[in-house]
């Protein structure tokens, strides 16, 4: 009996021959003896396409050695085969491997200071007399492949100013009933829709002006008149768009100017939008329940590998007929790794805003301040003179009105 156990083509024949082959009584593997080799052709010479069959009679020796060589080449493709598909697997686990893990981030800094004067400007932050605290901020955050949230927490007398909006009243009338709202400085979640497209939602420090809360990332310790009077934060929805390698837009939707926990659905949303080309940026606010519209530029330059200057200004104007402008230079140079200079040269001018000192219609100001910063790993320590004067006694000091003030600040600030 016959024991068919594979196929082969144009190993013994043409192309067009196909064979079947078995031993009697054995498995292919371990022929003994002889075996019968049948085959079949189609002939196209004969005209009536007709299939003749004849036994061929194979001996072991030429069996076994066309056996071995199919054996061989399936053995060949197979091993290419399987060695194909383990690469394929070992490539899917590298890349696999190669996607970041999420992260979980503790990062904040603290910053104390003494100030040699009672007397002070209208601006925010160190403003306080003798030894005072600033404020110890902690940020919170998650980052995943696709998405991630920040929550930044701040105490003390710095914080309380950023956060100054809250509590709002809450929905039942009582004044604390966000209470806890009033450490909070930041709170978001983010979705990175694609490697240019991000959307944020939440509450989230503003993207006008040079200078921010933190003064970590200040190079002078006080703050201007600019940034001081603009906003400092906004809840709503922002989308951050990179246009190219050196173009980003950004596009939100707000609530009023630093009505971070809630806003009525009966009130305006303001509008807010940045176009940023090469580290330049023009920032525009609008709307919200005054009837906003605040253009602001922010930007800097290197001029060589040690100096910077930096490069601030925004106009304001609101439906109260409130409006605000100025202009600010901040040169810094770079001695060493570990101390720098810089100074900020500010003029600033308001029409009904109350900014500088008593003033209740326009006034002006300029303001120069120099700060110098030595920095040894993650504690920076910041000695800063501010002068400011005004078109008009707006100060007052130990003598009574005045139109100028000066003050000598130390800061030592830490980072982590």
């Amino acid at each position: 009996m016959l024991n068919p156990s594979l196929k082969i083509k144009d190993t013994l024949g043409s192309a067009s021959t196909k064979y079947d082959f078995g031993c009697m009584g054995h498995a292919f593997h371990s022929v003994v003896g002889y075996c019968w080799l049948y085959y079949n052709s189609s002939s196209q010479s004969r005209r009536n396409s007709s299939i003749r069959y004849s036994l061929l009679w194979a001996n072991k020796t030429q069996l076994n050695t066309n056996t071995n060589t199919i054996i061989m080449n399936f053995i060949k493709k197979t091993f290419l085969t399987s060695l194909a598909l383990i690469t394929g697997l070992v490539a899917i686990a590298q890349e696999e491997e190669a996607a970041p893990a999420p992260t979980f981030g503790l990062s904040g800094s603290i910053d104390t200071y003494y100030r040699s004067s009672e007397y002070i400007p209208g601006t925010a932050f160190g403003n306080l007399p003798g030894f005072a605290m600033g404020m110890a901020n902690l940020i919170v955050s998650y980052e995943g492949e696709k998405s991630g949230f920040v929550a930044d927490l701040v105490f003390g007398p710095r914080g309380a100013d950023a956060v100054f909006g809250s509590p709002q009243t809450g929905i039942d009338g009582d004044p604390h009933f966000y209470r806890s709202s009033n450490i909070v400085n930041q709170l978001y979640a983010y979705y990175n829709v694609s490697d240019s497209f991000t959307l944020t939602m939440g509450n989230f420090n503003t993207f006008l002006g040079y200078e921010v809360i933190s003064p970590v990332a200040n190079f002078n310790y006080t703050t201007s008149y600019m940034f001081s009077w603009g906003p400092f934060s906004h809840s709503g929805i922002k989308a951050d768009i990179a246009a190219g390698e050196n173009t980003s837009i950004m596009l939100a939707v707000l609530n009023t100017t630093d009505a971070t926990e809630f806003q009525p659905l009966d009130d305006d949303y303001m509008f807010g939008a940045q176009l940023g080309i090469f580290g330049q940026y023009i920032n525009y606010l609008g709307g919200g329940t005054t009837g906003v519209s605040q253009i602001d530029f922010t930007g800097g330059f290197n001029l060589g590998d040690s100096f910077f200057l930096g490069i601030n200004a925004t106009s304001y104007s609101d439906d109260n007929n409130v409006e605000f402008s100025g202009v600010a230079f901040y040169p810094q140079y770079t001695f060493s790794d570990s101390f720098a200079l810089g100074a900020r040269f500010e003029a600033f001018s308001e029409d009904g805003l109350g900014a500088i000192g008593s003033v209740s219609g326009e006034g002006d100001n300029t303001s120069f301040t120099v700060t110098g910063s030595y920095t040894s790993g993650n504690f920076i320590f910041k000695p800063e003179i501010r002068i400011d004067s005004a078109s008009d006694k707006f100060y007052t000091d130990a003598d009574g009105a005045t139109d100028s003030l000066a003050a000598f600040l130390v800061a030592a600030i830490y980072s982590f």
